[in-house]
């Protein structure tokens, strides 16, 4: 379906194709080099629901008391064999070694307690004295905290089991650990899909393709992206807190589709010229159909990540901002550097070619091909395919029942993890000491209230020791903190706390990161349907722009939702009942609450984005006067092979991030591959073309 004005500005770019070239070459270099020290402006912040009691309970604490540091960096250490940390040599050094923090970094360290402090040492030891820790509170908050953690560690101890002083070995466990873990893990992410995947997905488009030229292209143009990207996100940090987290999503979901954007678009010009097109004409054609299906595509993705900004999180808000405009940039470089680049090529498109794949298809060798068979096939027999394929997708959903949600944990690390495994022995040592403690924040009570207070608190279940004051009372405002046995049992906890009688003129408010978690959870699981309403909505206006059909629009919805659902139930069965633990090497557990919405969101625009692709060629036969079953058999044949490469593209990149140490990028990685798969196959090449034959009848 041509358009004038995107046929005009194909033939535009044509003309001007160096210039083109040049210019968007020119502004991306430009903006990778902006945004070369991105990694270092990245933050670990956001991850919590910013409307929620927990949040206002946690910052008047910390406003009154300052934020509580206990749980910034617990230094675990072992005594030699045969000693205790009793003996003389040990405690004096160990004391010398915190001594010298204290004195070293006076704007990093803020406080450290220690076993081996007079009032403390019946509490930070094990019974058997071959264990002791030091508690060391950091200086600052967010990001800061996280620099002077990195800025103590070349004199506290390698990060991870290390010989300390006078023959102890030193464990790091605490948040900060664990998050430089998490970040750690994260950079490597990054780094790894931008060397690894960029070579694997050119290799692979050599062989869709047949020539060298044609598989860089599509190449080049995620390469600039990445580029441009990189620039644009650190643009976004001297607004907003970035998320290290939300920088690898975007990452993935940008590179994928602009190599993907960028394979549609090379596929149609090779398409124009095997059918007798000059260079000049196969550029505004593939401008004007497979540009504009382009931009119809990064239309549905922006809204579809925009509708992220219904939450309060700050990682799930940074991420709309960066894919979205990355989205857009690959969008916008496909529809100018790349005609610009194919123009350039022009026939020597297939230059370096491998002859047996090389040839383009032409319109009588994609007619006798396998998808256009497969979708003769599937309309000869609608419900013979349509009721298996629904039962099979709905099977796929069951496991989802079971789904739980968790927050930020050192079991997200991988089991070798040395922040993992010290916090793992830490836990196991010092099972009544924990380091993310429940907290309550009691404001206006006088002693006899508050002891009331404690009294029912000291009833909540699941608790590993009663309610203690973490400071003395400052402006009529108390903390006390417990800790939790095990975090699953929270809510029951938190609800507990919660229910707690209020006198007049005091409040109670629960805090601490097990609630700061569970509001996060239930706060994104409120917000699901607003979310799941705003995709709906979105895509079916969006649909119905550009193909003019309900029906159509209502079709893709519903196709986008099955298998959205199979890809829940799959990641549900796999990563939280813990089939394929010892296959994947990871612990089965919670799912990460903010990576549920991040798949829905995602997962829910690529399958559209490949609806939109698919219905393009269909509405395209339809306007050129074929029947409905004819259009349905030409739209199927002629992007199902482009469909399945720029699946399997994906795979590549999204594999990149599923050889993560991080579950967390595993679920994404994995959740992506799955739903990618039943997209390609089974819902786009079978289920597709059964439905339409029977909802799109003649003159429709």
């Amino acid at each position: 379906m041509l358009t004038a004005g995107t046929y005009r500005w194909g033939r535009f770019v044509f003309r001007h194709r160096v210039a083109v070239l040049v210019v968007f070459l020119f502004l991306v270099t430009v903006s990778g080099s902006y945004g070369r020290d991105l990694a270092d402006r990245l933050t670990q912040e956001g991850w919590f629901d910013e409307s929620s009691e927990s949040v206002a309970a946690s910052k008047l604490a910390d406003a009154t008391f300052g934020r509580d540091t206990d749980s910034d960096v617990i230094a675990l250490y072992t005594a030699p064999p045969g000693r205790t940390v009793d003996d003389p040599q040990v405690r004096a050094a160990v004391t010398a070694q915190l001594a010298g923090l204290l004195r070293e970094h006076p704007g990093e360290v803020l406080r450290i307690d220690s076993y081996w402090d007079t009032a403390l040492s019946g509490q930070f030891a094990d019974a058997s004295r071959t264990h002791a820790f030091a508690s060391i509170g950091l200086r600052g908050e967010g990001s800061v905290t996280v620099d002077n953690y990195q800025a103590i560690l070349g004199d506290l101890a390698a990060a991870g089991p290390g010989t300390g002083p006078a023959g102890t070995t030193v464990q790091l466990a605490g948040l900060q650990p664990v998050v430089e873990g998490i970040n750690t893990g994260m950079q490597d992410d990054i780094r790894r899909a931008e060397m690894i995947a960029l070579p694997l997905v050119a290799i692979l488009l050599y062989f869709v393709f047949g020539g060298v030229v044609a598989a860089l292209l599509p190449v080049l143009v995620g390469g600039m992206t990445i580029l441009g990207t990189q620039g644009i996100m650190r643009m976004l940090t001297g607004f907003i807190d970035v998320n290290v987290f939300a920088s690898a999503v975007v990452t993935l979901v940008s590179l994928g589709l602009a190599i993907d954007y960028g394979l549609f678009t090379v596929t149609r010009f090779r398409e124009e010229l095997a059918a007798g097109r000059s260079v000049e004409d196969a550029v505004a054609r593939s401008v004007a159909t497979a540009g504009r299906t382009v931009l119809f595509s990064a239309a549905i993705i922006a809204v579809s990540l925009g509708a992220l900004f219904i939450f309060p999180h700050g990682v799930l808000r940074s991420v709309p901002y960066g894919g979205i405009s990355s989205v857009l940039l690959a969008a916008v470089l496909s529809v100018t550097a790349l005609p610009a680049m194919l123009a350039i090529a022009g026939s020597r498109i297939d230059l370096w070619q491998w002859r047996r794949f090389a040839r383009a298809s032409t319109e009588a060798d994609i007619d006798r091909g396998i998808f256009s068979r497969l979708a003769v096939w599937a309309m000869a027999r609608p419900w013979v395919v349509i009721v298996p394929v629904v039962l099979g997708l709905l099977l796929l959903m069951v496991p989802f029942r079971h789904i739980e949600f968790g927050g930020l944990s050192e079991k997200y690390l991988a089991q070798d993890n040395p922040a993992r495994m010290a916090q793992e022995e830490f836990d196991a040592l010092f099972s009544g000491f924990r380091t993310e403690p429940l907290r309550l924040v009691v404001t206006g009570a006088d002693a006899a209230q508050l002891s009331d207070i404690r009294i029912q608190a000291n009833a909540t279940p699941g608790l590993t020791g009663p309610f203690e004051p973490a400071a003395p009372t400052r402006d009529g405002i108390n903390v006390l903190e417990a800790g939790l046995i095990d975090d699953r049992a929270a809510d029951t906890a938190i609800a507990v706390l919660r229910g707690i009688e209020e006198p007049d003129g005091v409040q109670v408010m629960v805090a601490g990161v097990p609630a700061l978690e569970r509001d996060s959870i239930h706060g994104l699981l409120d917000g699901l349907p607003l979310l799941a309403a705003i995709l709906a909505s979105a895509a079916l206006a969006l649909m119905y722009a550009a193909f003019r059909s309900l029906v159509l629009a209502v079709k893709a919805v519903a196709m986008s939702a099955l298998g959205l659902g199979a890809t829940l139930g799959i990641l549900t069965w796999i990563f939280v009942e813990g089939h394929g633990a010892t296959l994947f090497d990871f612990t089965p557990g919670p799912l990460m609450f903010a990576v549920l919405v991040l798949i829905v969101t995602v997962v829910f625009g690529l399958s559209t984005d490949y609806e939109v692709f698919l219905l393009s060629r269909v509405v395209e036969a339809r306007a050129a006067g074929a029947d409905p079953p004819e259009a349905i058999r030409y739209g199927i044949a002629h992007t199902g092979g482009v469909i399945t490469s720029a699946a399997a593209i994906l795979i590549v990149v999204t594999g990149a991030f599923g050889f993560s140490e991080l579950v967390m990028m595993q679920y994404i990685a994995y959740g992506m591959i799955a739903a990618l798969l039943l997209d390609a196959t089974v819902i786009r090449m079978l289920l597709t073309p059964a439905v339409l034959k029977l909802i799109w009848r003649p003159g429709r």
